[in-house]
């Protein structure tokens, strides 16, 4: 299956929501078990985020415009990068080295000079093949 990676312009965030709605929440609530405490924010924030334009929305698509996958970016304007941060990515089969250049491509036209994001162990090793590094741990604790 080929698939397309495109990016949602906000003004069809709405009309997309009950086609990702799914991707992400399971996204979202994947990994490793974490203190309800340790939340930055659930599913509603989410499309709080989108539908105001604060994050991006991309989903991969098939020939018939099924979508199979979604992710969410959000960006930070540092002195020396661009950074596109993946907030969120879900799906199954949408990730190979084609539909990662798709939203390389799609991230460097919205003037990002590098991609980060927050992974588990598993994540981790899937993203290595595709150039990106390990850099630092989080760690957090309530106040």
């Amino acid at each position: 299956m080929n698939l397309k990676i495109q990016p949602v312009g906000v003004d069809y965030v709405a009309q997309t929501w009950i086609f990702v709605e799914e991707f992400l929440k399971e996204a979202l609530e994947k990994g490793d078990p974490v203190p309800q405490w340790s939340d930055n924010y659930d599913i509603s924030h989410v499309q709080g985020f989108l539908t105001s334009g604060v994050w991006t929305l991309l989903v991969a698509t098939d020939e018939e415009n099924k979508i199979h996958g979604a992710a969410t970016v959000s960006f930070a304007n540092y002195p020396k990068n661009r950074v596109a941060f993946i907030t969120l990515i879900g799906g199954k089969l949408i990730s190979n080295q084609d539909t990662f250049a798709q939203m390389s491509n799609i991230l460097r036209h919205a003037g990002a000079t590098k991609i980060q994001g927050m992974a588990r162990p598993a994540i981790a090793r899937l993203w290595k093949r595709y150039g990106f590094e390990e850099r630092t741990t989080l760690v957090e604790v309530k106040l």
